[in-house]
């Protein structure tokens, strides 16, 4: 089977679990990086800097707008770099660009997210392209980006000199990463509408001179010591209006962080991909397009641990698989009310219980919920009994 067979698997499940919602659509890339020497590249290519070599996984995860449920993997791609590009990155053609991936795969959910009620497309900075504004949206089909620079605008602007109407203050939880501590930050929103102007450099033709959007400016007030403060400038087609309607795409811009965490899970802090001896890269580009679908699995598992989310069993697994967790529920409860799964039967959340005890979790209350590690185990044995399930009458 192709990776692009297996991607293009990634939305069937995904595309009825979003029938009538407010779907986010959010997209970004990761670099899988593989231990390689002279002799064992393995036929991959450069990643990142310095001596690196592996692949890159641009994927696109659907989230429930309004309830934050992760509802499954879209599209994307999968590829390998031959070497470093000749030709100038500003000379070349958009489909000559790696950064072409964040148009088609925004163009390939619009035939799986179809019978979505509607459609956000979130990303970060390196999706601001101008091509993706003028082309993409549609009546119900929306893009919700982080500004890479600050553009001009219609009348010899830029965005930061935007005149923009106040929304009030808000407190919000920003996440930790890399070279930044989690804190909670006092944030500012200011929003409003701006015509952002075509950029003199873009190669594509019949691109309109201006596209109307929708700006909310977000600046972080009294940061602590030593810390970067926040500062995000929200382009959106959805129309802003009113100060609610500011923070709201806020919270969706906010939702941006289940992407990391799906990959965080398919790398370090779940199914460890990066480690894999698999000895082509034909072979782990494969591997990647089947571990990004179980990492997705993964996170919806531990999104569903503890009873919070209404999703069924079936948004995760076949209706085979849902007859071996009902096979596998009274094996795997104790004689106590405690050791029992608490959970609504063929919910998510009793799914889940099934897949963390397989993984190694005892079950008590007063143990530390299953992690993605532990669901990560207990998945791997689950799919190793449902097969063997597959084959009891053969």
């Amino acid at each position: 089977m192709s990776v692009e067979r297996l991607i293009e698997a990634w939305g069937e499940p995904t595309s009825l679990m979003c029938a009538g919602r407010h779907v986010l659509a959010i997209q970004d890339t990761s670099e899988v990086k593989f231990r390689t020497g002279a002799q064992t590249r393995r036929g991959l290519g450069p990643v990142g800097y310095g001596n690196c070599y592996g692949l890159l996984l641009h994927a696109m995860l659907a989230v429930d707008a309004e309830t934050g449920d992760c509802l499954g993997l879209v599209s994307g791609r999968i590829w390998t770099r031959d070497g470093v590009a000749e030709v100038p990155h500003e000379k070349r053609p958009l489909a000559d660009k790696e950064s072409e991936r964040w148009l088609t795969t925004a163009q390939e959910a619009k035939a799986v997210l179809d019978e979505a009620a509607c459609v956000t497309v979130v990303a970060d900075r390196e999706s601001d392209i101008y091509t993706e504004w003028a082309r993409l949206p549609e009546a119900n089909f929306h893009l919700l980006t982080r500004a890479m620079k600050d553009r001009r605008t219609v009348g010899g602007g830029r965005l930061s000199t935007a005149k923009l109407a106040p929304a009030g203050d808000r407190l919000a939880e920003i996440a930790a990463r890399p070279g930044r501590a989690a804190r909670e930050a006092r944030l500012t929103a200011r929003f409003g509408p701006v015509q952002i102007a075509r950029p003199s450099n873009t190669l594509e033709p019949d691109l309109p001179e201006s596209v109307a959007l929708h700006l909310v400016e977000v600046v972080e007030r009294d940061p602590p010591d030593g810390a970067e403060p926040i500062l995000w400038r929200l382009l959106t087609t959805h129309q802003v209006k009113h100060a609610q309607d500011a923070w709201r795409i806020v919270a969706w811009y906010r939702q941006r962080w289940a992407i990391e965490q799906l990959f965080r899970t398919l790398k370090q802090q779940g199914l460890d991909l990066e480690a894999s001896q698999v000895d082509s890269a034909e072979r782990l580009l494969k591997l990647t397009a089947i571990a990004a679908r179980a990492a997705c699995t993964v996170m919806q598992l531990v999104h569903a641990r503890e009873g919070k989310s209404a999703q069924p069993a079936a948004i995760a697994f076949t209706p085979s698989e849902v007859e071996v967790l009902e096979a596998l529920v009274p094996e795997l409860e104790g004689a106590t009310a405690a050791q029992k799964n608490p959970h609504p039967r063929q919910s998510l959340a009793w799914a889940a219980w099934v897949i963390a005890k397989l993984g190694g979790w005892d079950g008590y209350k007063s143990s530390k919920p299953p992690g993605p590690i532990t669901l990560a185990n207990g998945l791997q044995e689950f799919r190793a009994i449902a097969q063997g399930w597959s084959l009891r009458d053969v």
